[in-house]
């Protein structure tokens, strides 16, 4: 059936296409090969198509057969037909034909029959509005993007210590008291106690969002073709709430909810029955990340629950909290998603997984037969730098440049095939806004680096970053005409210089004595990795990089006998948003016989601990003295809780 007549929206869009061309990014004719995501097959034709000033040489058809989302658009010199499985392919046939317009401008489109089905069925990007809230206006935008790339699923962190952005009828004091801070600044505002104030405090920050406003989004999201995923965190990130209603947790403070009193129970209960009611989500996410738990093993009331249920621990009485809240989720006609700490105690029998903390948790998780979205850090956190950080706003540490996202693969070794077919729904990139004040910072961390999601989630697991890079070129040039904001991928700086290239110096390959051990999460390559001859990248997730807990790093470099000695020298790094500081000094010591040791050098820091970016300094000095044994003993930095990260240890 012809479906113009039937579906408001691809005739709006397919308006659009006919409206006057763009000036041709590609000062050329555009073909399926020039646009994100790639599409899954294009067989080229001959001639080009030109999109005329009338609808009548685009044809759209729904025949209700073939997988979801798919879409066929056949290119003729004289009109353009989209036949789709249902109404989300025909959208997306139309954003193809969109995206291709907008390619080739007064150029054309080149003539070839483009055949595409999405890889998942799930391609998302999140949105953290609790650490700062961003008006509808803004999210609205950021679908109208979404939307271009094919990306689905709009999933927003509605809740954190930082701040609730939902309004909840029963429990009024949420949107009264525990939506506003007195300090616009993430940073300031934890630096001094973070405090709650009431919504009519002069200069109080924040924001919630009414149940009106959501039902808009929702409205709007769909017509995109997007669902709209809330997030109501528990049991941990809810300091707000606490604050708010200290009776819901063990002791009145802290940022944990109490698992042993029914009355967090009726809270969650009724919090999420308004939740349901704006949001028609088949997924609710409950967060369930990152819950501190201490307050539980003093609770009378945790251990009465524990004793009554028969719970072991702390783990089992959160997967206690989390099995309970997916049965009344699911006695609503709705499952429940959360982060991959809902796996610890035992997961919930129906819940879906967002795997956060590396592949690990997303692998078990999809070959035990659960649902799982696969968002790992080290790939798909827009929080992190997207380049050399010198150059880059301040962030909270680590780097993921784009084509590090666009090199990852969801289905890695270890998961099994069968079951990722019918398990692992897809990807998503995260973007956590502690260091992300404004709407056009925001922007500027997600494109382009979404685009690489998109094709992820879309396009065939085939890479060619070259190819991909030249696309998202001309597509930041498209987005910028349309007033967003995007990272400037054509001045790229890249990767640390020194990361690139093997240094070579008299202690490369030595054996090195650890007086003080490594932290068993940043253990690199074990002791070759100080003396490898290579340096770390910006990341502190980079495995060249070692991490040490503690006061002190004692380290000794074994050079095999007495040699001359005209340079000792260490790499630090200093990354304040993970709590990684320099040393305050590093103190260097040579011996023969590796007891009795002479001090030689003590290098003192000159970086404020403070200081908002990423940065690698070398406490090194010039020497003239000989010997086997070199020792680098570093005093750690006086920020509490801080530790410390070193990549090679330099003798020449």
């Amino acid at each position: 059936m012809n479906c113009i007549s039937k579906l408001a929206l691809t005739a709006a869009a397919t308006a659009a296409i006919m409206a006057s061309a763009p000036v041709s990014v590609l000062a050329d004719v555009a073909s399926g090969h020039d646009i994100i995501p790639r599409p899954t097959k294009i067989t080229e034709g001959k001639g080009v198509f030109h999109p005329a000033a009338d609808m009548s040489n685009v044809k759209t058809r729904i025949t209700g057969k073939g997988d979801p989302e798919s879409y066929l658009l056949d290119i003729t010199p004289k009109k353009a037909t989209i036949t789709a499985a249902d109404s989300a392919g025909l959208y997306y046939g139309i954003q193809t034909l969109l995206a291709l317009s907008e390619a080739g401008g007064a150029d054309g489109i080149a003539c070839a029959t483009i055949e595409d089905t999405p890889r998942f069925p799930y391609r998302g990007l999140h949105f953290d509005v609790s650490r700062h809230f961003r008006p509808v206006e803004f999210l609205k935008k950021q679908i109208d993007a979404m939307a271009a790339l094919k990306l689905n699923t709009m999933h927003l962190h509605l809740t954190d210590g930082a701040g609730w952005r939902f309004e909840v009828k029963k429990y009024p004091r949420l949107q009264e008291y525990a939506a506003w801070r007195p300090e616009r600044e993430w940073r300031e505002w934890a630096k001094n106690g973070a405090r709650y104030c009431e919504t009519d405090t002069p200069g109080a920050y924040g924001g919630y969002y009414t149940h009106e406003e959501m039902r808009d989004l929702v409205d709007y999201a769909a017509r995109h073709h997007i669902t709209v995923i809330p997030e109501i965190e528990m049991p941990g990130h809810s300091d707000e709430v606490v604050a708010a209603y200290p009776e819901l947790s063990c002791n009145g403070k802290g940022g944990d909810l109490c698992p042993g009193k029914e009355a967090t129970f009726k809270f969650l209960e009724e919090v999420l029955d308004e939740t349901m009611e704006v949001f028609p989500s088949e997924l609710i996410h409950i967060g369930g990340d990152e819950a501190s738990k201490h307050a539980w093993k003093d609770c009378p009331d945790c251990k009465h629950r524990m004793q009554e249920e028969g719970l072991k621990d702390v783990d089992e009485l959160q997967s206690y909290l989390i099995k309970r809240i997916e049965r009344y989720v699911n006695a609503k006609g709705r499952r429940i998603i959360g982060w991959d700490e809902i796996l610890e105690g035992g997961v919930a029998p129906n819940a879906a997984v967002m795997s956060w903390r590396g592949t690990e948790a997303g692998i078990k998780s999809v070959n035990s037969g659960h649902d799982v979205v696969m968002t790992p850090g080290n790939f798909c956190y827009f929080d992190f730098t997207q380049d050399a950080p010198f150059r880059e706003p301040a962030s909270i540490g680590n780097y993921t440049p784009l084509e590090k996202v666009y090199s990852y693969e969801p289905v890695e070794d270890g998961v099994d095939p069968d079951m990722a077919a019918k398990h692992l729904k897809g990807v998503q990139g995260n973007l956590w806004t502690e260091y992300v004040t404004d709407d056009s910072h925001a922007e500027y961390m997600y494109y382009p680096r979404a685009y690489a999601i998109a094709e992820i989630g879309w396009s065939t697991p085939e890479k060619d970053y070259a190819d991909f890079h030249r696309r998202s070129l001309a597509k930041n040039e498209q987005m910028k005409t349309k007033g967003y904001n995007v990272f400037d991928l054509a001045d790229e700086f890249g990767e640390r210089p020194e990361s690139l290239k093997p240094v070579n110096h008299l202690a490369k390959g030595a054996k090195v004595i650890y007086n003080t051990p490594w932290w068993d999460k940043y253990e690199a390559s074990g002791d070759k990795t100080l003396t490898d001859g290579m340096y770390g990248g910006w990341s502190h997730g980079d495995p060249r990089w070692q991490g040490f807990l503690g006061k002190n790093v004692d380290i000794i470099v074994d050079l095999g006998e007495v040699k001359p000695i005209r340079y000792a020298g260490g790499s630090y790094m200093h990354s304040a948003g993970p709590g990684i500081q320099l040393p305050e000094y590093v103190t260097i010591s040579v011996s023969d016989n590796g007891e009795d040791f002479t001090e030689v050098a003590k290098i003192y820091s000159d970086v404020a601990t403070d200081y908002p970016t990423i940065l690698m300094k070398e406490f090194g000095a010039p020497l003239d003295t000989r010997a086997r044994f070199v020792r680098f003993n570093a005093k750690g930095s006086r920020v509490p809780s801080s530790c410390t990260f070193v990549d090679e240890l330099i003798v020449n």
